[in-house]
């Protein structure tokens, strides 16, 4: 199965979640955002959400400020 991490194809197993995808690739840190096929994917569904062959995902720095 082929997904798109930051504009790079990464080839990886089926049935794969998000957190396990980031975990594999090393790039699992806190303070992390990301995005699933251009929308916003909760931290808290990194878990269970389920990549398929196609996704894209692009990670970012959240950055507070005021």
């Amino acid at each position: 199965m082929r997904i798109i991490v930051n504009e790079e194809s990464v080839e990886c197993s089926s049935a794969l979640s998000v957190s396990a995808l980031l975990t594999q690739l090393q790039l699992l840190r806190p303070g992390m955002a990301l995005a699933l096929n251009q929308q916003i994917l909760p931290r808290a569904q990194w878990d269970e959400q389920l990549l398929q062959d196609g996704d894209a995902i692009l990670l970012f720095q959240v950055i507070a400020g005021g």
